[in-house]
């Protein structure tokens, strides 16, 4: 097949500046386009290979970037609400009521009895994944247990469990999705408010439209943004595995330890590492109100978001980047070896009270 005949998903990026009109004095076709992106100048489209080497060299657009495929991390194998000091805030009280946390993942099992789920959207347009609370992987609605489980005497308790859970689905139930269906789960998370963001999923090649997505949720919309590290690593835990989009620094990178804060084997290493939070043998919440134990830097993640949403609730006035310093200033030293913890274990009671 040739260039003219084989054709793509791409992102395009325009120029702030640029003066074009119609999508056709760039040689696309409104056909062509499949979303326009309100949070950026940005469409996603399909066209041939040629016809992206041609709008690429137009003056008016800062990129194309093929839309790529990313995956939620997992890793099949709970305890880290006393590990990470959760049980204490809540003890005074805090426990995230009314913070708005999204959940960028699989979907949500809406029905589950433990998970008080406001709200949801797929990027999906067919089957059942078009249902965002069908979660036909339970990868994330384990990942919303952990964040924000209800405190209700069943399964389990969450960081965060009187947060507002929201499935923004960009993941199928294979838990696979792509670069263009996670930019529009942040476009819906900036215009629904949320205050924190979990995305417990990721790919070892970078997108700038998720770039450029989150630096607009973090930075003009003042979302919290936390994310999976990977789970990448290797025993020894050398080399730059964290993956994307944890690298980005308008996210918090979450690294997984055990139950003794040792490093879990699998758990990406590098130096764009934030921050530590349990990811061995964490029970949660599986869809059918069931509950199951699971590994991965994903369920490390939600620990944080949950964190991130107890202290939105406790200090209104903090923006995100506030509450993010807090986070990280009172991490506990766990070890030396930055690009294995960052700046070390969360410790929410700490963070509260700084």
């Amino acid at each position: 097949m040739s260039a003219q005949e084989r054709k793509g998903i791409y992102l395009v990026k325009f120029e702030q500046t640029s003066d074009f009109t119609t999508y056709s004095s760039l040689g696309i076709a409104d056909e062509e386009v499949i979303h326009e992106f309100n949070i950026a100048r940005m469409l996603e489209c399909e066209f041939s290979d040629e016809q992206m080497e041609n709008i690429k060299n137009n003056a008016n657009v800062t990129y194309v970037e093929r839309d790529i495929p990313v995956h939620a991390y997992e890793q099949k194998v709970p305890y880290g609400i006393s590990q990470i000091q959760a049980h204490q805030v809540h003890e005074k009280g805090y426990k995230g009521s009314g913070v708005k946390l999204g959940i960028l993942d699989t979907g949500i099992d809406a029905s589950h009895e433990d998970l008080n789920v406001a709200d949801g959207f797929s990027v999906f347009k067919s089957g059942e994944d078009e249902d965002p609370y069908h979660d036909g992987s339970g990868h994330g609605t384990h990942v919303a247990g952990t964040a924000a489980a209800r405190d209700n005497d069943t399964g389990v308790v969450g960081v965060a469990p009187e947060a507002e859970l929201y499935a923004v689905k960009v993941l199928d139930s294979n838990g696979s999705g792509s670069s263009a269906g996670v930019v529009r789960g942040i476009e819906w998370a900036i215009q629904n408010e949320m205050s924190v963001i979990n995305m417990s999923l990721g790919s070892s090649e970078p997108s700038r439209a998720i770039r450029d997505a989150l630096d607009a949720a973090y930075n003009e919309y003042d979302i919290l943004v936390v994310a999976a590290a990977g789970n990448e690593g290797n025993e020894d835990g050398t080399g730059n595995t964290v993956g994307y989009p944890a690298q980005h620094e308008s996210t918090i990178a979450v690294a997984a330890v055990d139950q003794n804060n040792e490093r879990a084997p699998f758990s990406s290493t590098g130096p764009g590492v934030d921050i530590t939070a349990p990811g061995v043998s964490i029970f949660s919440a599986t869809p059918d109100n069931n509950y199951e134990n699971l590994n991965g830097t994903s369920m490390a993640s939600p620990h944080v978001a949950g964190a991130a949403a107890v202290l939105r609730a406790a200090l209104p006035d903090a923006s995100a980047a506030e509450i993010r310093e807090r986070m990280v200033s009172t991490a506990k030293n766990i070890g030396d070896n930055r690009e294995w913890y960052g700046n070390g274990l969360l410790q929410l009671n700490d963070a509260l009270g700084q």
